[in-house]
C-alpha cells in the first residue's frame, strides 16, 4: 500500500481527551463514514491505558496503581499490546482501503512519522513488527484493525509523556498471574522531545506530520456532524464505557494474591476469573482456621471481583471471614481479593 496515491485525505482533529469517546469516534468513522476518501485523526487521551482486543486486562495493568491514580482503562478494536496515554502522548489514526493481498503491513503508515522527524534532524527507524525507535528505544507502537476491505491503523507517539507513570501503570508481577490473553512485550521506551531542537512544540511536530502525510495531495479538514456525534456518544455509552467490554471480554486468567496480615498470618488467594466472574477461588497460607476456608471461597463463586459484589455475597450467605480464618478481618480479606 502506498499512502502517496491517496486522492483525498480528510483530517479530523479530535478535541476531547476522553479515551472512550475517541475510540468510539474511530469506530464510527470506520463503520459509517463514506469510503470515497481516506481519514486521518490526530488525538490525545488523558491518563488512560488502552488494552489490545485480545488481551487480558488484569494481566496488563497494575490494578492498585491504576485505581489510586484514577487511570481510565479502555479496550480498543485492534490487537497488539497495552499502552499508556497522557497529554504528552500523540495518537494518530489512518482509515483507508486495505491492501488487496490481505496482509498486515504497518510500514506505509509509520513512514510519515519517520519523515516528519527527519525534518527536525532526528533519525528514527521502523523496527520489528510494529515499533518506531530512536537510538534503539521505542517511542511509537502501532496496531491495525481490518474488516470488509478497510483498514484502521493507529499508533502512539511518546512526545513528552510521563515515563515513570508508563512503567508503574503497566507493571505486573509475571509470577503472580497466569493468563490466556496475549501479553504485551515490554520494551525500553523514550520520549522524542529530548531529540528535537530546543523549543520544538507538539504543535510543530503535528504540522510536520500532516505535511508528510499529505505530500502535496488533497486534504480537507472535517468536523463531525451533530448526527455523527450522537452516534459516537451512543457507541461510547454502549461499548467503550462498559465494564463488559473493557474487562469482561478478557480471556480467563488465574491470579495469585498474597499478603502477610498482622494477627492472621500469610494469606494466599488463587483466583480464577472468566468473563469478569470468579469461577475458582482457593485459599492457602500459614493461618489458623476455625472452619475449612472452602466455605468462604464457595460464597464468592460467580461474583465480579469487585468489593461491593463480594460484600453482598458474603452478607447473603451469612459468612464472616473472621469466623472462618483466625484474625482475618472482612476489610483485609476483601482488600486483598478485590
Amino acid at each position: 500500500m502506498d499512502l502517496n496515491t491517496m486522492k483525498k485525505t480528510a483530517v479530523l482533529d479530535l478535541k476531547t481527551t476522553d479515551p472512550a469517546w475517541n475510540l468510539a469516534a474511530e469506530q464510527v468513522v470506520f463503520d459509517c463514514m463514506p469510503r470515497d476518501r481516506n481519514y486521518l485523526m490526530l488525538w490525545q487521551n488523558d491518563n488512560a491505558i488502552i488494552i489490545g482486543k485480545y488481551q487480558n486486562t488484569a494481566a496488563e495493568i497494575n490494578t492498585e496503581y491504576v485505581h489510586a491514580h484514577g487511570i481510565r482503562v479502555v479496550r480498543r478494536l485492534s490487537g497488539g499490546g497495552a499502552v499508556f496515554h497522557d497529554l504528552g502522548n500523540l495518537n494518530f489514526t489512518f482509515i483507508t482501503d486495505a491492501d488487496r493481498t490481505g496482509g498486515v503491513d504497518l510500514k506505509p503508515f509509520c513512514e510519515p512519522v519517520v519523515r516528519a522527524l527527519a525534518r527536525f534532524g532526528v533519525r528514527a527507524e521502523i523496527d520489528g513488527r510494529n515499533d518506531i525507535t530512536v537510538d534503539g528505544k521505542k517511542f511509537s507502537g502501532n496496531a491495525q484493525y481490518r474488516r470488509e476491505g478497510r483498514v484502521m491503523h493507529h499508533g502512539t507517539i511518546l512526545f513528552d509523556s510521563r515515563l515513570e507513570t508508563v512503567q508503574e501503570a503497566l507493571r505486573v508481577d509475571a509470577e503472580k498471574i497466569r493468563s490466556k490473553g496475549i501479553s504485551s512485550v515490554r520494551s525500553r521506551v523514550t520520549n522524542i522531545r529530548p531529540y528535537l531542537p530546543e523549543g520544538t512544540s507538539l504543535e510543530d511536530f503535528k504540522r510536520a506530520l500532516l505535511e508528510e502525510i499529505a505530500q502535496g495531495g488533497k486534504t480537507e479538514f472535517l468536523s463531525f456532524t451533530a448526527q455523527q456525534e450522537e452516534a459516537i456518544l451512543r457507541l461510547k455509552k454502549e461499548r467503550y464505557d462498559t465494564r463488559a467490554w473493557n474487562y469482561a471480554s478478557s480471556p480467563s486468567c488465574t491470579l495469585l494474591k498474597q499478603k502477610r496480615i498482622e494477627g492472621c498470618g500469610k494469606l494466599e488467594l488463587y483466583v480464577t476469573v472468566e468473563k469478569d466472574r470468579i469461577t475458582e477461588l482457593e485459599i492457602r497460607g500459614d493461618f489458623f482456621a476455625a472452619e475449612d476456608p472452602s466455605v468462604l471461597a464457595r460464597c464468592l463463586l460467580g461474583c465480579r471481583p469487585e468489593k461491593e459484589d463480594c460484600e453482598k455475597a458474603l452478607s447473603k450467605a451469612g459468612v464472616r471471614p473472621e469466623e472462618i480464618i483466625v484474625g482475618l478481618s472482612p476489610k483485609d480479606f476483601l482488600d486483598l481479593l478485590c
